[in-house]
């Protein structure tokens, strides 16, 4: 519901501390009140969410590329986030993080733990029918838009899979092996952070900048963006990097590397197939 191990706990807390304060004698269905005493209190929580973009990394975004990274060993990241991003999957993180709070709770519950609209509801102080219609909502912008015609989605997944599979294992061959020699990274300003964007030119170079972001590749994963696959960074379920990938026979020939705020946003993301 959160997208963070931190908050689900601070959430299960005040929960306990509601129950305990409140009582649970006469309560006929137990299981549901705490069901929706946690829901609410995760409503409230995505309801006061900032709406800033947060530093969610140890290391600044310049790890992205080469001779600009940074130290960072990752000893803030708990290793239950990044088993919530493997087990969940960074793409529906990052696409339910676009939810308003009231969408993303009615297809949580419905569409992930089979609770009927008929109790999601009164959750939000709607009728059954308007909390259906939040999660049909919610669950379009899951699904996202047909992948454009004439691209090889298949062979596409393998490739971005192997690209993450090779630089969370640190293989620096494999990726070079991926690469055109020729390859074009190109970085926003906000990935570096610099006055100007960064271009990055050869295969060689460029595996050594994705050397130094082993540590976030654990948080990395695949989505779609604009109907094409490509890869999303995220911590604690928010969308701070987007790599596009141009592939052409097999190899990577294009990375564009997207931190900027307001082009995040343009993007539009959705779970790959098979998810």
């Amino acid at each position: 519901m959160l997208g963070s191990v931190a908050e689900a706990d601070d959430a299960l807390q005040e929960a306990w501390l509601r129950a305990s304060a409140a009582g649970t004698e006469g309560v006929a269905n137990l299981g549901g009140w705490l069901t929706t005493v946690v829901s609410r209190v995760c409503l409230n929580t995505l309801r006061t969410r900032r709406t800033r973009r947060e530093d969610l990394f140890d290391e600044p975004p310049g790890s992205l590329v080469p001779e600009r990274a940074a130290g960072g060993d990752g000893a803030r990241d708990p290793e239950e986030e990044a088993l919530l991003a493997d087990s969940v999957g960074v793409a529906l993180l990052v696409v339910l993080d676009r939810l308003s709070p009231a969408e993303r709770l009615a297809f949580v519950l419905h569409d992930m733990f089979a609770v009927p609209f008929d109790d999601i509801g009164p959750m939000l102080e709607r009728t059954p029918a308007s909390a259906r219609q939040l999660a049909s909502r919610a669950r379009r912008r899951v699904k996202g838009a047909e992948t454009p015609p004439g691209r090889d989605p298949v062979r596409r997944r393998q490739v971005v899979d192997a690209f993450l599979s090779a630089t969370r294992g640190g293989d620096f061959e494999a990726l070079v092996g991926l690469l055109h020699p020729d390859v074009v990274l190109r970085a926003d300003a906000a990935v570096v952070p610099t006055p100007e964007p960064v271009v990055v030119l050869g295969a060689h170079t460029v595996a050594r900048g994705a050397m130094a972001a082993v540590g976030r590749a654990r948080f990395t994963g695949p989505v779609r963006i604009d109907g094409a696959i490509g890869l999303a960074m995220a911590r604690h379920g928010r969308l701070a990097v987007a790599l596009a990938f141009t592939i052409v026979e097999g190899l990577i020939t294009e990375i564009d590397v997207v931190a900027e705020p307001e082009r995040l946003r343009a993007l539009d993301l959705a779970v790959p197939e098979g998810r």
